[in-house]
């Protein structure tokens, strides 16, 4: 049969008390397409969560365009960025993400794509790229500020 849709790849439970975590052999040649998904946990205040590919800390390019809900829209952005800051929710009550990934292992530039918010009253669209032509098997999820505990991060890729 030929497999349609998401495929699990990789499931990592984020630890007690941590500011990031790393996801090692998450991405290969198998897929050009991922969805990092996070649920369940706790963060020890309102923060963003982050996602770094393997070890680059810079060339992330990025905007958010976000709002206090029912308010004003703003928007911020980088050029010089040293990973995908806006790439899900952390607050004292949830961790949340969904976070789709374009071409991590090929060896171009890799998009990436979020819903996020910090605190119950805002939210916003994100959207980046790493500029580098680097294959990235890992990743780093991290939170902006303080720690989170609990939660499970799971890896999917999208058949080609």
């Amino acid at each position: 049969m030929n497999a349609v849709g998401l495929w699990l790849v990789k499931t990592q439970t984020i630890g007690t008390a941590v500011s990031s975590v790393t996801v090692t052999g998450a991405f290969s040649s198998t897929y050009d397409n991922y969805l990092i998904t996070v649920s369940g946990g706790v963060a020890a205040s309102s923060e963003y969560l982050y996602v770094q590919l393997g070890s680059a800390t810079s060339n992330y390019r990025y905007s958010y365009v976000y709002g206090n809900l029912g308010s004003t829209v703003n928007t911020a952005g980088s050029t010089t960025g040293s990973s995908f800051v806006y790439a899900g929710w952390a607050n004292t009550s949830m961790l949340s993400a969904e976070v789709f990934i374009g071409n991590p292992f090929a060896t171009k530039m890799t998009t990436c794509r979020a819903f996020a918010g910090k605190s119950g009253n805002e939210a916003g669209m994100f959207s980046g790229v790493q500029i580098d032509s680097t294959s990235f098997t890992s990743f780093i999820l991290g939170i902006g500020a303080g720690t989170m505990t609990g939660g499970t991060i799971r890896v999917y890729g999208y058949r080609n």
